[in-house]
């Protein structure tokens, strides 16, 4: 799995790519835990992610915790959709598909 952060202001966009499971998890981790103090916003772009494991949706509830619910989900394929709908992120998180 790789992160690409871009930084557009208060903004961050973490690109998640390959397969967001217990091995690759702690980069997730990893990557949302250096946000600056002065992010006010985190968006995960999920367009190349092809797989998430329950790892994958902990580090994504934590995500959204840390960011007091200003987290997005965006281009969010359909298999990961799928997923994300069984677990009732869907309700509960803003997602942009």
């Amino acid at each position: 799995m790789a992160v690409q952060k871009i930084t557009k202001g208060t903004e961050v966009t973490l690109k998640v790519d390959g397969w967001l499971d217990t091995q690759a998890s702690p980069e997730l981790e990893k990557a949302v835990s250096e946000l600056e103090s002065n992010v006010e916003s985190l968006v995960l772009d999920l367009e190349k992610l092809e797989y998430i494991s329950s790892a994958g949706l902990r580090q994504i509830v934590a995500a959204h915790k840390k960011m007091n619910g200003k987290l997005t989900l965006r281009n969010v394929q359909p298999d990961i959709m799928s997923v994300l709908s069984m677990a009732g992120f869907d309700k509960r998180l803003h997602i942009e598909a």
